[in-house]
């Protein structure tokens, strides 16, 4: 299976009956394995969770810890990028030069990396004390 192929799989699965934008997300790990998640809202929205964090969650139960690519797939007329939070959580998982395909339902996509997401991103590096 495809990253593609699972990410739009999963995305049918989401749970957005309150703003209606179903988004997927797979990631690749240098095994080859592949783990999928889906956007999933809650009336209280900031107790929803992301396709990116589902998948990365996914990957981290299965005892993985490394993303070598990610693909994330909404309806929408331009490629959407993950948020804010979901961008440091690829970083946390995945190299500066892991790339991020970000594509449309429509046939639309865009690939960049991780360190064009998240320019500066906080590491463990910033907790570092003399």
């Amino acid at each position: 299976m495809t990253l593609k192929t699972a990410a739009r799989q999963v995305r049918e699965n989401a749970h957005a009956p309150y703003s209606g934008f179903k988004v997927g997300a797979a990631i690749r790990t240098p095994a080859g394995n592949i783990y999928a998640g889906c956007n999933v809202e809650n009336v209280a929205y900031p107790e929803g969770t992301c396709a990116e964090a589902g998948a990365i969650a996914a990957m981290c139960a299965a005892g993985e810890y490394e993303i070598a690519e990610a693909y994330v797939v909404a309806d929408s007329p331009a490629p959407v990028p993950p948020c804010g939070g979901c961008r440091q959580k690829l970083a946390e998982f995945a190299a500066p030069g892991t790339p991020v395909t970000m594509a449309t339902t429509g046939g639309k996509s865009e690939t960049v990396t991780v360190a064009d997401l998240l320019p500066g991103a906080f590491s463990l590096a910033h907790m570092d004390k003399p």
